[in-house]
């Protein structure tokens, strides 16, 4: 058994020069309404944008470009993200992983956020370990992966792939960043919010982490 702590890992855009060239994409495509392409500059993009998209609030320009980003976190947190239907999701499968073959020095595990040491640490740590106990004599038994599973915790780790429009990500921060967001699902999002405004200019930066959820939603989206 090994307890890891959630991670991420953004695919696309890659940095900020290729978030840039996302953005001078989107106006590109944008000013085809009204047909003034020729007006693009090299750095056209951010008065336009700040125009047409944050202050005018023409978002569906925004879903011509997308972000990748492949997360390692616990399955309680996967099937949270996979309620934002209009994402494209690729998860690791335990109908199809072979707990023993694919992570031979054992499970992994996430800690959930507000369990600290002490007893009730104790006790999620010996429920995890009794769990991949059972696990690992049904699959020596000869049960399938699929049937096995079935006494695994949420507490098991599990990699995604998540792929979706920058509009689609926007709503996603804007929902998963509150204070009433999950603290598990928030402990990767935060951190992977600030990224998105490294790598992507001016989209994502009126979004602030910690905000009530009704304060949050009030951004246009």
């Amino acid at each position: 058994m090994n307890i890891i702590e959630p991670s991420f890992d953004i695919l696309r855009p890659i940095d900020k020069e290729a978030g840039i060239k996302q953005l001078r994409f989107i106006e590109l495509m944008a000013r085809i309404s009204h047909r003034s392409e020729d007006k693009q500059t090299e750095d056209s993009w951010k008065r336009f944008l700040q125009a047409v998209v944050m202050q005018h609030g023409d978002w569906s320009v925004v879903e011509h470009e997308t972000a990748t980003v492949i997360f390692r976190v616990d399955r309680g947190v996967t099937h949270e993200l996979v309620r934002h239907r209009l994402f494209s999701f690729t998860q690791e499968s335990t109908r199809f992983v072979n707990g023993r073959k694919s992570y031979p020095n054992g499970l992994e595990f996430l800690r959930p956020t507000n369990i600290s040491e002490g007893q009730a640490e104790w006790h999620w740590h010996q429920a995890c370990h009794q769990s991949e106990l059972e696990y690992l004599s049904l699959l020596d038994q000869g049960v399938r992966p699929q049937e096995a599973r079935s006494v695994l915790p949420n507490s098991l780790a599990a990699t995604i792939a998540v792929t979706g429009n920058l509009r689609n990500w926007r709503h996603l921060f804007i929902m998963r960043t509150t204070q009433e967001t999950h603290p598990d699902f928030k402990k990767v999002m935060i951190p992977l919010l600030e990224e998105f405004k490294q790598r992507i200019p001016l989209l994502f930066d009126d979004i602030i982490a910690g905000q009530k959820q009704t304060e949050s939603l009030s951004k246009p989206r």
